[in-house]
């Protein structure tokens, strides 16, 4: 297994490589920052083992750069929830705060690579269409949220998605889109995260032949394709304040501009935006227009964490259960009484993401026909 460390602090760097050089089944190569990584970061390497706070770039951008390509694990001398989230939802399999035990690492490691192997044999069977079940469990707090979210859907207005990573907000904006008059027609969702910001202008609003030097022909951008549709902003807190302006006028105009004209286009969709930030504390830091915002948040739903919704715990647990063990053919399993007691007072941090994630390695890695408590792997150092 080839592992990438990226650590700026000679120290730790060197003190992993040396702990790791007796695993002769390891092959470590270190980096001293993100931008040296990425240069060299390639199909070979399978594990990535990155700090965050470092200098030019952090480790929660190296991770969005890397789109998911690489099992991830976070070690940090700052740890906050917030990073912890964050981490989450990018992926990471595991987050350690410094000073940890290297031996705890170590068995995250082989944990990531007996996953790996395993999905390299036994490669998923093809799923089954998706349907239009979007909720795989229910609870009050749930039911409350999609009453509201039926209310907003019968009409065009702007819907502003509010809650912590991992609750399902995109969820929600496809429960919306299928039951408005607009289901029919695209569903377009835009992560702003996710888009380099250089790429973000061209990509959203389209561009006409000439427009830079790669515009060797004119192209329709995001929000003309999801002409008579919706659009989904996800981290919508993200948009670089430049282009804020532009969608407001899209927005208030209903019409936008390609890059390298003049000419408005008309466009009929409807908007929908989420965010995982606290909006309001954007907006008094001048990161966020006030304008943009009361456009966008016609219809405010908050969508509660997963601590708040207890009853969907083991429901989601099970679905996610079956389908793991359809998927890889792993026959007959089941969570034992600790398990479940276990995930009912675990606090999940980042929500159903997490725990999907969780459940779907406690599958493939535990022995037997029980998944035991220790099987989840929730005590992280």
């Amino acid at each position: 297994m080839k592992i990438a460390i990226v650590e700026d602090d000679i120290n730790m760097r060197k003190s992993l490589e040396l702990f790791f050089s007796d695993q002769e089944d390891l092959e470590v190569v270190a980096f001293k920052s993100p931008k040296d990584a990425l240069k060299a970061l390639d199909a070979s390497f399978e594990l990535i083992i990155t700090d965050i706070n470092m200098p030019q770039m952090d480790g929660l951008e190296f991770l969005r750069q890397l789109e998911g390509r690489y099992e991830a694990i976070v070690i940090t001398g700052n740890a906050t929830l917030n990073k912890a989230i964050e981490s989450i939802r990018l992926g990471v399999k595991d987050f350690f705060q410094k000073p940890f035990k290297p031996e705890l690492l170590l068995e995250s490691i082989y944990r990531s690579k007996r996953v790996l192997e395993f999905h390299k044999i036994h490669p998923p069977k093809s799923k089954t269409p998706k349907t239009q079940e979007f909720f795989r469990a229910s609870s009050k707090a749930l039911e409350e949220v999609q009453k509201q979210a039926l209310k907003a859907a019968a009409t065009d207005a702007s819907v502003f998605l509010q809650g912590p990573s991992g609750v399902g907000k995109e969820v929600f904006a496809h429960f919306i889109h299928e039951h408005s008059k607009r289901k029919d027609a695209p569903f377009v969702a835009i992560n702003m995260a996710a888009i380099p910001e250089h790429l973000l202008e061209s990509e959203l609003f389209g561009y006409e032949k000439g427009a830079f030097t790669d515009a060797t022909s004119a192209k329709a951008g995001l929000f003309e394709s999801a002409h008579k549709g919706s659009v989904f902003l996800d981290e919508i807190s993200e948009m670089p304040l430049k282009l804020q302006s532009k969608l407001l006028r899209a927005i208030q105009e209903k019409e936008i501009v390609r890059l390298g004209s003049h000419k408005p286009i008309k466009i009929d969709v409807r908007f929908i935006a989420a965010t995982n930030t606290n909006i309001h504390e954007k907006i008094a830091a001048k990161e966020f227009r006030e304008d943009l915002f009361f456009r966008l948040q016609t219809i405010p739903l908050h969508i509660p964490p997963l601590k708040e919704r207890q009853e969907e715990i083991l429901p989601l647990a099970e679905w996610k259960l079956q389908e793991v063990l359809q998927t890889y053919n792993l026959g007959k399993k089941s969570f034992s009484k600790g398990a479940q007691e276990c995930m009912l007072n675990y606090s999940w941090h980042g929500n159903i993401r997490e725990l999907l994630c969780v459940v779907e390695r406690a599958a493939i890695l535990s022995e037997g026909e029980q998944i035991s408590q220790k099987d989840l792997f929730l005590e992280r150092s």
